[in-house]
């Protein structure tokens, strides 16, 4: 499925091991940006949304493009989404061993002597159709709960945060393997030849109490062609730096730079074959052409006050996740197919009363904008909104315990998510877990049943989505068992 990789395998080490790197020099490769793109259509307006490159799809696709909001650290299941009444008759008692079942501890809680049971200090109530019970935390999740489709029984084997999103992201703990973003590329291609196909962009939150690493291995293309990493987007200042030509540098001086160095990077190929070369002239090119393209896509005042005030009052601040939440969906609309938003600051070890709250205004509101902005905009259908953690936390308090106050450790046996459109069945609740919010009791969605999921609304079946490389045919999903789960689709 991938004929480039027949050359790969006659590059040099020293060529295999530089391939990592191709995919980090976006921000150098805009320092080439001219003004106006070779063979430009439109120069900043949209285009028309026609896909070029991409594979054939095994079914007709439900869904086109992909916003995924992950919460860097695993949000509280127990506190937002997975209510759990029994545990107030719990409060200060040991977890029992019949739960835990001699379940591995992260070293920041297998040193405590005690597991004590701090129940949610949230109230809960039902809503929607659905009965979907929702924490007072998100009160505007709360009301379009009927539009959201709840999985409370995803689980990982992954305990620590590294692994864990990289797990999640690339459907193994071992870095180097492509992301979905990357395969959501690689499978579909681009709509947009003046915007990058895949999109990341880090959001700043309002506390940031206990911030976890982010790093590009998570949104890289592995043994994917370059060409399908994410384009990391900045959070303040020009969104690509060096987007305009430096004083005294003109356009047609940038247009002549580039294509001196595309005809020392042809050269290089005509010697090595090396696909990757080929790659980077076409992504000098895409970077020429988004000097264009991106200045109007950041450009907010073609939005209308009724759109910010869905997204709320953060909105018009760079970084927040309000303003990159309405970013996303001004780059699905223009045809970016996968647009990765992380928020930071949900590793609650410590002080829930004083940092959940926070994190839940930041994203509460942004959400339930975003949602309805693609449905007035007709786009909710053809794109899937996911939100979620990396793991789940646990019923136990981490460190000191009061009825207003504690912390949670790292969780990977249950946690919920939710999504919305783009194929997947408003209104459901898939999943349960036991009184202790700690072990599945029904309806088990491994991340790999949800990548496999994921994969059939973009029109693919993940057994026969792969790439051969290095004697095996890769797979998002990997070899273990993994399966499309129809109850949570339309």
């Amino acid at each position: 499925m991938f004929p480039a990789n027949d050359a790969l395998l006659a590059i040099t080490r020293r060529h295999f091991f530089a391939r990592g790197s191709h995919a980090m020099g976006w921000a150098a490769l805009a320092s080439l940006m001219g003004k106006h793109a070779l063979g430009a259509d439109n120069g900043g307006g949209t285009p028309a949304l026609t896909a070029t490159g991409g594979i054939p799809t095994h079914f007709p696709p439900k869904c086109k493009n992909i916003i995924y909001l992950h919460m860097v650290g695993g949000p509280p299941q127990m506190d937002l989404y997975d209510y759990k009444p029994k545990m107030q008759e719990w409060y200060d008692k040991d977890l029992p061993d019949s739960v835990r079942k001699g379940q591995r501890l992260t070293t920041m809680t297998s040193g405590q002597a005690r597991f004590p049971i701090a129940p949610s200090k949230y109230k809960f109530k039902q809503h929607g159709k659905s009965g979907m019970w929702v924490s007072e935390l998100l009160p505007y999740t709360a009301s379009m709960v009927d539009d959201m489709c709840f999985v409370r029984s995803m689980n990982t084997e992954a305990i620590n945060h590294e692994p864990a999103m990289t797990f999640i992201q690339t459907g193994n703990q071992v870095t180097g393997r492509p992301c979905l973003g990357a395969w959501t590329s690689y499978g579909l291609g681009s709509l947009n030849r003046n915007l990058p196909t895949f999109v990341v962009m880090v959001a700043r939150p309002t506390n940031q109490e206990q911030m976890q690493a982010i790093s590009a291995r998570l949104w890289q293309a592995g043994y994917l062609s370059g060409e399908h990493a994410g384009v990391s987007f900045r959070s303040a200042g020009d969104p690509i730096l060096y987007l305009n030509n430096p004083p005294g540098v003109s356009s047609d001086i940038r247009r002549r730079t580039l294509d001196g160095v595309n005809a020392l990077n042809q050269m290089t190929f005509d010697g090595l074959h090396d696909p990757e070369t080929l790659t980077r002239i076409q992504q000098y090119e895409m970077a020429y052409r988004m000097q264009a393209s991106v200045p109007e896509l950041v450009d907010l005042n073609t939005e209308s006050e009724s759109t910010f005030k869905l997204y709320g009052p953060e909105v018009k601040k760079p970084g927040t996740f309000a303003n990159t939440a309405l970013m996303a969906r001004k780059l699905v609309e223009r045809g970016v197919r996968f647009v990765q938003v992380y928020h930071n600051n949900w590793d609650t070890h410590a002080n829930v009363a004083g940092r959940l709250p926070d994190q839940c205004r930041d994203v509460d509101q942004p959400c339930w904008g975003l949602i309805q902005d693609l449905k007035r905009k007709g786009l909710l259908d053809s794109t899937l909104v996911i939100w979620g953690g990396e793991f789940g936390r646990t019923i136990y308090s981490q460190g000191g315990l009061s009825k207003t106050n504690y912390g949670r450790d790292h969780h990977p046996r249950c946690f919920t998510w939710w999504l919305a459109g783009g194929g997947f069945k408003p209104g459901t609740v898939y999943g349960e877990t036991d009184d202790f919010s700690y072990n599945i009791v029904k309806d088990p969605m491994h991340i790999r049943d949800m990548h496999a999921t994921i994969l059939s609304v973009l029109g693919f079946d993940h057994e026969r989505f792969s790439v051969r490389y290095q004697g095996l045919d890769q797979r998002l999903t990997g070899v273990e068992p993994a399966r499309v789960i129809k109850e949570v689709l339309a």
